[in-house]
């Protein structure tokens, strides 16, 4: 796994836990799209003029990269594409222009440089990369075939990509720089919360704007909740079924017309605590990772894999309290996921599904928590709870998509999340295990689990249910 210390002492905001992409991964699709434009502007930068460019995915990325888009995501990286700009209604014209050209243009000086997706993207499921299970390698050659660059990048989990040497020498410390109020566990985030007499986002946003204006965070945490309604709404909108040989049919829409007929009867519309509310956050949750599964414009809160967790809890909150901002929440799940982040994994190709759904459930109930008015000691309270009952939940996609299980798997981190939050608001914040024993426990968890129920499609559901 990565290194432990490797974030220690930095800040990670809410521009490095929530990024706008497109789907079905954060780590298989976005982080692939990063790595490949990482790799192009270093050509560039270098001025190096490939005649032939080859990929080599390896570990969780060749096992499971068909199924989550990683070739498609790499072709578009290296065509200069990148995740929060890229419009997913281009995609399949673009991957069948270089899929039939069979070259790509690195610069106007290089028009054309011999790359066939159908065999210089290479799956190599024998050879695992040392430091991460999702590595890969870009080779760029000359004319007679002798190695110009080769670049090694690991996708370590919610579109973060490092280099060989980052990971390697412990140097993504160094890529951000120490915020004024510093904290690497839950224990020294609580201690600054009561010296300053601060809650848990006053903390975040005092780190914030060491860095950024107020309007500036403000204006992302908008621009990331915003994105995220428009994803939902989207997946209320389509109909008909998933990508891919399974047929998955698409269900938000349906389930929604159901509970709107049913909320439009006399005596069955929903009040603000009625259970009905919790099928529409079940809802809510899976129109949005039926979208990621479609390859839509999603929100990395913190992966793809779990993006629906997060956008349904925002809007539960504001089912019921309609009438506050989202900054708190935004802010607090910053900081529950910087934890995870800094602590232990938030990829699914190192800890399993806990280090997704399981994170984003723990964010989620931080973050409805602090919305709802919880203290500091509550907030921490409700987002140990939402780990807690996730810790070993393994990621075993059938056929290596994101449809089954992790669909619904969503729709249920949602309302665990939610009842987390319950459960912390019902008490004083007093609990025997911390935040940070369950996070150091899900690490050991993740450590300890098999390889193939982490992201390889090799256990678990992936192989006991058949595709068709």
């Amino acid at each position: 796994m990565v290194r432990k210390s490797a974030y220690s002492r930095t800040h990670l905001g809410v521009e490095h836990l929530f990024k706008i992409g497109i789907g079905p991964s954060s780590s298989h699709t976005v982080g692939p799209m990063v790595a490949a434009v990482r790799f192009l502007k270093s050509l560039r930068t270098q001025n190096i003029q490939p005649a032939h460019i080859q990929v080599f995915f390896h570990g969780s990325l060749a096992f499971t990269g068909k199924g989550h888009a990683s070739d498609t995501a790499v072709i578009l990286g290296l065509c200069g594409f990148e995740p929060h700009t890229t419009n997913p209604d281009m995609v399949e014209q673009q991957i069948s222009k270089i899929t039939q050209e069979k070259h790509i243009s690195i610069s106007d000086n290089i028009p054309k440089t011999r790359f066939n997706p159908v065999e210089d993207i290479v799956f190599d499921y024998i050879n695992r990369m040392p430091q991460h299970s999702n590595g890969m390698q870009f080779f760029a050659y000359d004319g007679d075939n002798q190695v110009l660059l080769q670049n090694i990048y690991y996708s370590i989990g919610g579109g973060f990509v490092v280099s060989d040497a980052e990971i390697s020498q412990n140097e993504p410390s160094a890529l951000l720089s120490a915020p004024p109020l510093v904290f690497d566990s839950a224990d020294e985030l609580l201690a600054l919360c009561e010296e300053h007499n601060k809650s848990i986002a006053e903390v975040m946003m005092e780190n914030e704007l060491a860095y950024h204006s107020k309007d500036y965070v403000w204006g992302k945490i908008d621009d990331v909740w915003k994105a995220m309604q428009d994803c939902m709404d989207r997946g209320l909108s389509q109909r008909g079924y998933l990508p891919g040989r399974m047929n998955v049919k698409r269900r938000a829409a349906d389930l929604c017309d159901k509970m709107n007929k049913i909320a439009s009867t006399p005596y069955a519309k929903p009040t603000r605590l009625d259970a009905d509310l919790m099928d529409y956050v079940n809802i809510w949750a899976i129109a949005v990772n039926e979208e990621n599964a479609a390859g839509g414009r999603v929100v990395t809160a913190p992966t793809n894999g779990a993006a629906g967790i997060i956008p349904a809890v925002a809007r539960y909150c504001q089912s019921i309290a309609y009438d506050k901002h989202m900054y708190d929440f935004f802010l607090t799940a910053t900081a529950i996921g910087s934890l995870y982040k800094k602590n232990a994994s938030i990829s699914g190709a190192e800890a399993g599904c806990q280090g997704e759904v399981g994170v984003a459930c723990s964010m989620a109930a931080a973050g409805l928590a602090a919305q709802l008015g919880g203290t500091p000691q509550q907030v921490e309270n409700a987002a140990e709870i939402g780990m807690e009952h996730n810790l070993g939940l393994t990621c075993d996609p059938i056929g290596g998509m994101v449809q089954i299980p992790c669909i619904e798997r969503n729709a249920m981190g949602s309302i665990k999340a939610i009842n987390a939050a319950r459960l912390a608001l019902r008490g004083d914040g007093k609990h025997y295990v911390s935040l940070d024993n369950v996070i150091e426990t899900m690490r050991q968890t993740g450590l300890d689990m098999a390889e193939k129920y982490k992201e390889t499609s090799q256990g678990g559901l992936a192989v006991n249910v058949p595709e068709c």
